[in-house]
């Protein structure tokens, strides 16, 4: 095709672009394709290096495309865009990725599948720009600390799937020590399980662990998301510019089974192994599901969380990844009801799908009732099921409704007062394959609020992500995008992670990038509290992908190491997001391995930073933003600088006499520096001279004290009362 051609078609669906109301766009991408316009009319309809640089225009099969983001509506047909040759992947909760020829952009005036459009995001942030947002290179060069810190000697758990052990990233940056401690693959039935747990394969040491090469295929197949958290978290960079945060830190991974209890396992097991090795451990879970705990710091799993923290744990957890999905309602009733449409996951997007759960919390002492409507495209009622109130249902119902000759499955669980909050509460279950057909949801209530939430149920028990409540006519109500964050990020005591996208600097010096996540879980948590708490970057971060996926992806770099090809990928999430966070622990944590997970977490809200993108957060923290944006390098320093409250006895080789002490306290080492910190339980702090391995504290009001030294750039400390 001639260039002019090219240029004529281009210019023609421009023209027409402006006028046409539907599929839906942002001023902003109007105006961008404005301006592609405008340079290819300057340029002749050459493609120029400057365009593709500034959009995201890429040759693919021979031809210039511009990538697309679009949102499926009802009337959704593949053939519709075959017909028009752009390329596309299936749908994901309604979403679509498009690549648009240039030709071929006047199509998307006439497309009747999707409601909106968008131009997909530029900014191309990777792991090593990500570093420099968080300012974590500021700590890996110790400017204006005590030393550079990268997690050594600090235990990063990851329970995930996915993993690749034989990967590089993994291996210290020489590519010499393997840093995979241990590994506990719960799906592996052939053993040996580890002591005290009487399933899975266990694996301690680096010759079994490279032997065994991957965790075993799940529900997941051959995945990769261990894999790439794992690298964010602390990868080694192998070569490539895409290192992790804590790239010094020794890795434990649990493949866990998708259950409570399994987790639950995986972190006893790993508290074993850190407490056996002296180790810190913060753990970190990329994952999280809606319809099971309490969704307001009252689970199980939170409970858990807590009683791991207090014995040091810190625990890190993606705050999920519906912040662009209304799939949440709030109704407060008087006497009166609501009515709402549920929107359905396609049957055809994945062979798991079973159907949609809907999950419901109200308020102690005031019941609800909830049941479903069938209704035709026109929302003409066809048939409905009873009320079920959460004061008399039994404990479960599995029934049906006939519509001529479709079947709509459902079934419902519910409590009056649930065991752990006493809130009612009622998990229902709806199946429909017929596209024909609509669902609404119905709910009635004397008094008190109730909290609802759509999330698509897949067969193998691990959906989790939202789809809209749709209004559907006169007296029926939309959903919103509050109250989205999932067990067990909403737990009290873990650090419950949110996503933005990287900032950073562009060739020409100009900052791009820094937003909110679109799909960034927003809070509060429904019973106030807020959440999350901190955010970090989670768009398009590039890390290291498993040699042994079967899954898709897109390679963007590459290195070779034991005659195979590894490779890295970018994904988005704050599955990406969480891992930032979890290596910014490890390192505060070796800078001050006294820290308690309360004071970690503390110390990352505290020194969080805001800039014009998260506007001033009240004290209370911000529902999108949590307390800001993680700073590692402000992190640090106050870690350095605060008096850790945790348990040091098994920390340092060296103590002092006597103690109590009166005159003069002595140490048990040689090699001691001229001064030592003194800090007192309510925080005074005073240096001391050592002269002959001992410092004079006759001067000291009685009392509880810490003495602290810089022991080879790391903090050690001891306590010793003053009489």
């Amino acid at each position: 095709m001639s260039r002019f051609v090219l240029l004529m078609l281009i210019v023609m669906g421009f023209t027409s672009f402006n006028a046409f109301a539907a599929p839906q766009m942002s001023q902003a991408d109007r105006h961008a394709l404005q301006q592609i316009q405008n340079e290819l009319l300057r340029e002749k309809g050459t493609v120029s290096t400057h365009l593709r640089n500034n959009y995201p225009i890429y040759l693919i099969e021979g031809q210039w495309c511009l990538s697309m983001l679009g949102r499926c509506n009802d009337n959704f047909k593949a053939e519709e865009l075959e017909r028009q040759q752009i390329l596309f992947q299936k749908p994901i909760a309604g979403l679509i990725s498009l690549k648009v020829p240039l030709q071929k952009i006047n199509s998307l005036l006439g497309l009747n599948s999707l409601n909106y459009l968008e131009i997909a995001s530029r900014i191309s942030p990777h792991l090593d720009k990500a570093v420099i947002d968080l300012h974590v290179d500021s700590v890996h060069a110790g400017i204006g600390l005590p030393q550079g810190y990268a997690g050594k000697d600090i235990f990063i758990g990851v329970t995930d799937w996915g993993f690749d052990y034989t990967h590089p990233v993994f291996y210290d940056t020489l590519l010499q020590q393997h840093r995979i401690y241990a590994a506990w693959d719960q799906f592996k039935t052939s053993g040996p399980a580890p002591n005290g747990f009487n399933y899975g394969t266990e694996y301690t040491d680096t010759p079994s662990i490279l032997t065994a090469g991957s965790d075993t295929a799940n529900i997941y197949s051959y995945g990769t998301h261990g894999t790439h958290v794992a690298s964010i978290a602390g990868g080694a960079g192998a070569s490539s510019p895409y290192r992790g945060v804590a790239y010094e830190a020794q890795f434990l991974f649990v493949t866990f089974l998708v259950d409570e209890g399994a987790v639950l396992d995986a972190w006893q097991w790993m508290y074993q192994k850190a407490l056996a090795a002296d180790k810190r451990l913060v753990i970190n879970m990329s994952w999280g599901l809606y319809h099971f705990g309490t969704l307001d710091g009252t689970s199980i799993l939170s409970q858990a969380i807590t009683a791991f923290s207090n014995l040091g744990v810190i625990f890190v957890n993606s705050g999920g990844n519906n912040g662009n999905v209304n799939f949440h309602l709030k109704k407060t009733f008087n006497n009166d009801q609501l009515k709402t449409r549920i929107e359905f996951y396609d049957y055809n997007a994945n062979s798991n799908m079973w159907g949609q759960s809907i999950h419901a919390w109200g308020e102690p002492n005031q019941s609800f009732s909830n049941g479903i409507i069938v209704t035709n495209n026109s929302n003409v009622v066809l048939t409905e099921s009873p009320y079920y109130s959460t004061a008399s249902t039994p404990n479960y119902i599995d029934t049906f409704l006939v519509v001529n000759q479709d079947t709509i499955w459902y079934n419902i669980t519910a409590d009056a007062a649930h065991p752990l909050n006493g809130k009612p509460q009622m998990r229902l279950r709806v199946k429909n394959t017929n596209t024909s057909l609509r669902i609404q949801l119905k709910s009635q209530a004397s008094n008190g609020t109730v909290h609802y939430w759509n999330v698509t149920e897949l067969s193998n028990d691990v959906g989790n992500w939202g789809m809209a409540f749709l209004a559907a006519g006169t007296g029926t109500t939309a959903g919103d995008n509050l109250n989205g964050i999932s067990e067990p990020s909403c737990a009290d005591d873990v650090i419950s992670v949110g996503a933005y996208a990287t900032q950073y600097a562009t060739s020409s010096g100009s900052l791009v990038g820094g937003a909110l996540a679109s799909f960034s879980s927003k809070g509060p948590r429904y019973d106030g509290a807020m959440k999350p708490d901190i955010t970090a970057p989670g768009v398009a971060i590039a890390s290291a992908i498993s040699s042994f996926t079967d899954g898709s992806y897109t390679s963007v770099a590459t290195t070779d190491f034991n005659n195979t090809t590894y490779r890295f990928a970018k994904f988005s999430g704050t599955s990406m997001a969480a891992p930032m966070v979890t290596g910014v622990v490890a390192l505060m944590l070796e800078a001050n391995p006294y820290l308690s997970a309360a004071q970690v977490k503390e110390i990352i809200m505290q020194t969080a930073r805001q800039d014009n993108y998260t506007g001033t957060i009240p004290a209370g923290g911000s529902p999108q933003w949590g307390a800001g944006k993680i700073n590692a390098y402000a992190a640090v320093q106050l870690a350095v600088q605060t008096l850790g409250t945790l348990d040091s006895s098994k920390l340092i080789e060296w103590s002092v006499y006597p103690n109590p002490v009166q005159h003069y306290l002595h140490f048990t080492i040689v090699e001691l520096p001229d001064f030592a910190e003194i800090i007192s339980l309510d925080g005074k702090r005073y240096w001391v001279a050592i002269e002959n391995g001992k410092m004079t504290v006759q001067d000291l009001p009685t009392g509880t004290y810490y003495v602290r030294l810089l022991q080879n750039g790391r903090i050690q400390q001891a306590p010793f009362v003053k009489i």
